[in-house]
């Protein structure tokens, strides 16, 4: 079965970095465009950055451009999350998702805490 599994989350400081894993098992991984988003408390979930297949393109959301970038490694089906320069208001749960052949993400992970103190 599908299985997205993330971590790498934690505590950091406001200016620190992380960087976010998420292994995939189950399907043919390089096959599909990736997502990450996250859900703070009492918001709603938001996506954050996508990759396609082939790692060729990216997308985020304009409140993370040129902090966050999304990478993938096809051979070793995990996907990257680098966060530099994090802020408290990044603050959330983080979340990978698979895209789906109808172009909605169709699987999740179980997501992993990312706190950042001011």
């Amino acid at each position: 079965q599908v299985q997205l599994v993330e971590s790498g989350g934690g505590l950091v400081q406001a200016g620190g970095s992380l960087r976010l894993s998420c292994a995939a098992s189950g399907f043919t991984f390089s096959l599909y465009r990736m997502g990450w988003f996250r859900q703070a408390p009492g918001k709603e979930r938001e996506f954050v950055a996508s990759i396609r297949w082939s790692g060729g393109s990216t997308n985020y959301t304009d409140s993370v451009k040129g902090r966050f970038t999304i990478s993938r490694d096809n051979a070793k089906n995990t996907v990257y999350l680098q966060m530099n320069s994090l802020k408290p208001e990044d603050t959330a749960v983080y979340y990978c998702a698979r895209r789906g052949s109808r172009n909605e993400y169709d699987y999740w992970g179980q997501g992993t805490q990312v706190t950042v103190s001011s």
